[in-house]
């Protein structure tokens, strides 16, 4: 499959503008990660900030996704946050709920079938053939009772409430994960929220969504979001780093 992607901090970000997304491709590989900003005044009990930790994730995804075809994602994923938190273990409380964390959204292609992974709220879309779309979403975080700090704080990383990388590498088996037949697929869309808030957000269908990335590509997409942001439609913030990967069918 052809890769095109594209990832842009939040245009009202004071400069230099930090992203707090990153995408990473690879030949059989692609992935999304969206970093998960603090709100003010919240104590992270981390030394580090989030590009930090999103930056720490890749580098400990990058060789494992090129060598280990065979591993599952989420054995891959949850080595990646046992080796970041070791690296920060003995500057950091990495027991803190509030520590710095990112969503994980991978897609790895197999000679007869497509493999994803999906940890909190970057969603992995798929077309067939036949143009059917199959979305692979996490939307725990969407159906927390409340959206408190406190609760938030509270039922990250549990039962019951939502999971992002950070420190527990038990969090990776709380993935949603699946594999689909290679040739039941023609397009595959990562997105982080910045950019799938053009459906989950502006109301916009997901075949709309793909039908703008596979005929004008990531940047219009990412413009469009942008054009919506700027007239004030954003539920929590009104802009947010964005990020695409689009694996299409030559």
């Amino acid at each position: 499959m052809q890769i095109r992607s594209l990832s842009e901090a939040a245009p009202d970000r004071r400069p230099p503008a930090v992203n707090e997304d990153l995408v990473l491709t690879g030949p059989d590989f692609a992935l999304v990660l969206d970093g998960a900003t603090a709100p003010k005044g919240v104590d992270s009990g981390c030394l580090h900030d989030v590009p930090w930790l999103v930056r720490q994730f890749a580098i400990q995804l990058a060789p494992a996704l090129l060598a280990q075809a065979s591993v599952p994602l989420p054995d891959l994923l949850a080595e990646a946050i046992a080796a970041v938190r070791a690296t920060h273990a003995d500057t950091c409380d990495v027991s803190n709920p509030d520590s710095p964390s990112s969503t994980v959204s991978i897609v790895r292609l197999h000679p007869d079938h497509v493999e994803h992974l999906v940890l909190a709220d970057s969603p992995v879309v798929m077309r067939s053939p036949a143009g059917r779309i199959t979305v692979h979403h996490d939307d725990r975080v969407e159906r927390l009772p409340e959206r408190t700090l406190e609760a938030v704080r509270r039922l990250r990383n549990q039962p019951g409430g939502f999971w992002a990388a950070s420190t527990e590498p038990k969090a990776a088996y709380e993935a949603i994960t699946g594999s689909t037949d290679l040739a039941a697929v023609d397009v595959v869309a990562i997105l982080s929220d910045g950019a799938s808030r053009f459906t989950e957000l502006y109301g916009h269908s997901w075949d709309e969504l793909i039908d703008v990335l596979t005929t004008a590509g990531p940047r219009q997409l990412i413009d469009r979001v942008r054009q919506y942001d700027a007239a004030g439609g954003g539920r929590w913030k009104q802009y947010d780093d964005a990020s695409v990967v689009l694996l299409q069918r030559p």
